[in-house]
């Protein structure tokens, strides 16, 4: 048995420990009596980001992607409190997707802090629209036609490690594609996106469940309606990833996004490599010349409206739905960490219950100043402090 974890329930506030064994939840007791509950760090369960694709100069789309920077990139993530994510590889060659999905299933191979804490891996591409606008920053040369054989090649090289595929539901043939990744246990999402509404609503029917980072990676203007953003929105079957770092989407659609998921709304941190990195100007390979503000804006040097990522954590973006008054903290919370969970089928969707995995999170919450403290996964404790 490990030593009980201590402090307020996450969304009762009420003073709790929770016991641990073998890797598990054993108990969750109110504690009553003389504690300040004040003085008490918050607990919840691990966060769960279904979008990574670096952070603190580990970049997952820089070739050649070795597997030691795989396993660095997942002991960071664990102190922010992420006890699970899907590294994300973005379109590129077809030689250079293999490559690093290989190198991710080594990683995961080699060792069991990299075999807990990856989900399964998050392909952005290549199969999106290559319009400018929903094309994003992805590099137009690569993008190309859903093809299952070249997704198998990936998957094999992976060793089954891809879990959620990103594509636009507009290539011809889209739908027949969905289909075929759903009953192979991939997960689709909506991105990039440049389809139609009846082929958003094709693509549902199809087996399509989720809308990666929901408001981005779109035209600059759209018409009024119909269009693929109302389609996203209105369909109950999606998830709905957003970006909350107040740069990607403004407070008014995150909260049409909240109330329109409910309980499919879903935070992703979408960090590129200088997500934990201190304000100042760097060189992507993505991108070129950036600045990171001190606001944690990340921009084109010589065009401060652009974004060349967001640089954002997944806990400083529940924090800033908290202090905007979009969400109180146990619903935000969720959105990071039992709302992805569940779509991913994890066991850590159960919360803070006994039986579920000893995936947790203490923190401080100062407005909306977010501090972790410690993470546990599956009960041990994270040796790194929060940077």
């Amino acid at each position: 048995m490990s030593a009980p974890i201590i402090g307020r329930h996450y969304r009762t506030g009420k003073p709790i420990e929770v016991a641990v064994g073998e890797g598990r939840i054993t108990g969750v007791a109110e504690l009553e009596g003389a504690l300040s509950v004040d003085c008490l760090p918050w607990l919840a369960p691990g966060l769960v980001d279904l979008q990574v694709n670096g952070g603190w100069r580990l970049d997952l789309n820089t070739a050649p992607l070795c597997p030691d920077t795989v396993l660095q990139l997942t002991r960071k993530l664990k102190s922010q409190g992420v006890t699970s994510y899907c590294p994300t590889l973005i379109t590129n060659s077809s030689v250079r997707l293999a490559e690093a999905a290989s190198a991710i299933a080594k990683a995961v191979r080699l060792n069991p802090d990299a075999a807990e804490g990856i989900a399964g891996i998050h392909l952005e591409g290549p199969f999106i629209s290559p319009e400018d606008g929903p094309r994003g920053a992805h590099p137009r040369q690569h993008i190309v036609a859903p093809d299952w054989e070249a997704l198998s090649r990936w998957q094999e090289a992976a060793e089954g490690l891809i879990r959620i595929i990103t594509l636009s539901p507009e290539w011809p043939g889209a739908a027949a594609f969905i289909n075929r990744c759903s009953e192979s246990g991939i997960l689709v999402s909506i991105g990039h996106t440049a389809a139609t509404p009846e082929q958003i609503r094709e693509a549902v029917a199809a087996g399509a469940v989720m809308s990666t980072h929901l408001g981005n990676g779109t035209h600059l203007t759209l018409p009024r309606h119909p269009n693929y953003l109302w389609e996203q929105l209105a369909a109950d079957e999606l998830y709905g990833c957003m970006i909350a770092d107040g740069h990607h989407l403004p407070l008014s659609v995150l909260a049409v996004i909240l109330r329109m998921k409910g309980g499919r709304a879903i935070l992703v941190s979408d960090a590129v490599s200088l997500s934990g990195m201190p304000p100042g100007s760097y060189h992507l390979h993505i991108g070129g010349d950036v600045v990171l503000t001190v606001e944690g804006r990340l921009h084109l040097a010589g065009q401060p409206a652009l974004l060349a990522g967001s640089a954002m954590m997944l806990p400083d973006q529940v924090g800033y739905l908290v202090e905007a008054g979009l969400s109180g903290l146990a619903d935000a919370w969720d959105c990071a960490s039992v709302h992805p969970a569940q779509l991913l089928g994890l066991e850590q969707a159960a919360g803070l219950k006994v039986g579920a995995p000893a995936d947790v999170v203490s923190f401080n919450l100062d407005g909306g100043k977010l501090r972790v403290l410690q993470c546990w996964k599956n009960g041990r404790i994270s040796p790194q402090s929060r940077e």
